[in-house]
């Protein structure tokens, strides 16, 4: 949860001038959330501020006499582009962990190299694109900043989206506003990943960063994972590191909840309290839950068996999907995992990743829950393309309320029905065999 000294990427954030509203004290200022609140450093007295579209943070000297430069934050203003002050065209794209940027160099008069901004970031770039480990340990943050308009509000308010290092360098030839030609620096920066972080950033590890007590090892016990990782590795392979997010595809936890008393939350309720303390019979009823949801989208279902408990070894029911007929004919093996857990508190991300281990190539997994899936668990599903299909408590009520409602039939006449059916469905199998069935 966003707290003092926690930042999140895509959040909007009041960056005012004006000397009251810059207390640090202050959580929401003019309805946002307060920069110099997430940004408290208790150990200094001296705020970030930053107006250029390039600012390095003023290096420190550590106890280990290592000079540091804590941070360097860029920021752009989109509704500036294409005018004289900004006649270029940044790209933020931090969902797929890639900003493009142009350097400050504006005039045909100066040297690119020589732009303020641009000797900032060219010496930083060094450092991130080291092969030595040594040198990435005092390699400095970029920080990627975006000003935004906010009610109306053009000045004061800025977009965070993310931290990460430059990875590649160019020079580029522009013409502003005016048709004058200038030549400047474009840099491509890897957005990092938060995934590790519930995509909090915590700014705690910059403040660290600026304190002179402490050793530039010392400091990067605060840091992200994906840091880490980077310092160890280099950018080599940044895919390990750099951030992936579909957000379209992530669907926030109040939207998987179930409106109040309504008739689809009494549902869900019945389900958890008939199968909390027999989850091994709610498994059956996830297996009718994913035939019904794989025939309403046209897909060809056999519904297989529920594996013995003492052997599902992250299986609870074994299913089969086919494709075409005759020699065009193509059989999957669906996997799927069952858990009856508490409504309000989201799935435990281990055991979607159980289920994805056992599936084979080509196979299909499914996991339903009673609860609702984190953003952490979507983002997890998503950036590591795992061929499984997630069904939380909002889906499983819709569906189980479309059974009865077509059989005509009361909700705990259903569950019994699924109980009373159980052993008949417990195979001890091994699930390839569902493909000669």
């Amino acid at each position: 949860m966003e707290g003092k000294n926690i930042m999140l990427i895509g959040q909007v954030y009041r960056y005012s001038s004006e000397t009251d509203k810059k207390d640090p004290s202050i959580e929401f200022v003019d309805g946002l959330p307060n920069y110099f609140f997430h940004t408290y450093d208790a150990n200094s007295t001296r705020q970030v501020v930053f107006q250029r579209g390039i600012h390095g943070i003023s290096e420190e000297i550590g106890i280990d006499k290592i000079k540091r430069r804590p941070a360097i934050i860029i920021s752009s203003s989109p509704h500036k582009a294409g005018t004289a002050q900004t006649p270029w065209q940044d790209e933020y794209a931090s969902d797929y962990g890639y900003v493009r940027y142009y350097g400050d160099n504006k005039s045909a008069k100066t040297l690119p190299e020589m732009a303020q901004g641009n000797k900032i970031l060219l010496e930083a770039f060094k450092v991130h694109s080291s092969p030595n480990k040594v040198d990435r340990e005092n390699a400095t943050p970029i920080l990627f900043i975006n000003r935004a308009v906010h009610e109306g509000r053009k000045k004061g308010n800025i977009l965070f989206q993310g931290y990460g290092v430059i990875e590649a360098v160019e020079l580029v030839t522009q013409y502003d506003s005016n048709g004058n030609y200038f030549t400047n620096y474009v840099f491509d920066m890897c957005v990092f990943s938060l995934k590790n972080e519930g995509g909090n950033f915590d700014w705690k590890w910059i403040n660290s960063r600026r304190d002179g007590t402490l050793s530039l090892r010392e400091t990067t016990k605060n840091a992200p994972l994906a840091w880490k990782r980077w310092i160890e590795k280099g950018s080599a392979d940044l895919t390990l590191v750099r951030r992936k997010v579909s957000s379209l595809s992530i669907v926030k936890a109040k939207d998987q909840f179930l409106k109040k008393d309504s008739d689809l939350e009494k549902i869900l309720h019945a389900i958890y309290t008939y199968f909390s303390n027999k989850n091994y019979v709610f498994e059956l009823l996830a297996l009718k839950v994913t035939q019904y949801v794989f025939e309403e989208s046209g897909a060809n279902f056999m519904p297989g068996w529920i594996t013995q408990a003492s052997s599902d070894r992250g299986m609870d029911f074994v299913a089969r999907m086919d494709i075409g007929e005759g020699l065009s004919n193509v059989k999957t093996v669906i996997l799927g995992q069952a858990k009856c857990e508490k409504i309000d508190v989201p799935t435990n991300g281990q055991h979607i990743s159980r289920t994805v281990a056992r599936l084979k190539r080509g196979w299909i997994g499914v996991y339903v829950t009673t609860s609702y899936y984190s953003a952490n668990v979507q983002e997890e599903v998503i950036e590591d393309q795992y061929p499984i299909m997630l069904i939380n408590g909002k889906k499983l009520a819709e569906t189980v309320n479309k059974i009865i409602f077509r059989r005509d039939i009361t909700i705990t006449s259903y569950l019994t029905e699924i109980e009373n059916q159980y052993k008949s469905f417990l195979k001890n199998r091994r699930p390839e065999e569902i493909l000669n069935l």
